[in-house]
């Protein structure tokens, strides 16, 4: 089936520069950017019910800008001035660098992986063993990275400071996609949540990461598209593999 219209579950790209734009124009396609989760922080009310005393902490784990933006947002509703001293352990390099929004980037006191595994920070940990660790996560984390925190007896303690939630869509919205893509499990319970008869039929489901993949699967729905992949490591890539087989490459008029 030829695709003329892709949802793309994320957000618009801020700049005019993204590679949908390209594939959009090159095989002409309608690329649409529609979330089917969105962010909610925890308001401070809601957060101090964990018994979480921010000043308790000598270093900060992050595992996505987003728990960057909210464990400072509640620092400021807190009250609570981050200090200088403040240590932070990042599992990628561009979650690293986002640190340089809110505080001035030290190598002696930030820190970072760069394959996204909480477990290539170990090394980091090791030599840091006396800090008290803050775990800034979401309400749906995955449970294997607090596990090597653990096994390598780090004093740390996970605060709950952001959850996602389906971003509902409305009656009179149109949903006449030929390939949607989705990038987390979260996205596909939406998906069911928003259209619990949803039918897929023709249309091609492109899906990110493992995890994704299988909760596409569970929910009964028909993977065409996996990401990444030996031939594509990105979403982009993978998507205009098919589309280079279903449509190919659109013609000047």
């Amino acid at each position: 089936m030829k695709v003329t219209k892709i949802l793309v579950s994320q957000p618009k790209p801020s700049t005019g520069k993204s590679p949908y734009y390209d594939i959009a124009e090159k095989y002409g396609v309608e690329v649409v950017f529609r979330p089917f989760i969105k962010v909610e922080g925890l308001p401070a009310r809601e957060f101090r019910q964990q018994k979480v005393s921010l000043p308790d902490f000598t270093a900060v784990i992050f595992t996505a800008k987003t728990a960057i933006d909210h464990f400072f947002r509640l620092a400021e509703e807190m009250r609570f001035t981050v200090p200088e001293t403040m240590k932070y352990f990042c599992t990628t390099k561009s979650i690293a660098d986002y640190l340089q929004k809110y505080t001035i980037y030290r190598k002696r006191k930030i820190f970072k992986a760069e394959t996204g595994k909480i477990a290539d920070l170990v090394p980091y940990f090791l030599k840091h063993k006396n800090e008290k660790y803050l775990y800034a996560v979401s309400e749906v984390n995955n449970g294997d990275d607090a596990k090597v925190l653990e096994d390598h007896k780090l004093n740390f303690t996970r605060a709950v400071m952001y959850r996602t939630v389906s971003n509902d869509f409305g009656p009179d919205e149109a949903f006449d996609y030929d390939m949607l893509a989705f990038f987390s499990p979260q996205g596909i319970e939406s998906l069911t949540k928003n259209f619990p008869d949803y039918q897929q039929g023709d249309t091609v489901i492109a899906t990110f990461g493992a995890n994704t993949a299988k909760a596409a699967k569970e929910a009964g729905l028909r993977v065409d598209v996996e990401a990444p992949n030996p031939a594509a490591p990105s979403m982009t890539g993978a998507i205009e593999l098919y589309l280079k087989e279903s449509n190919g490459v659109a013609t000047a008029d």
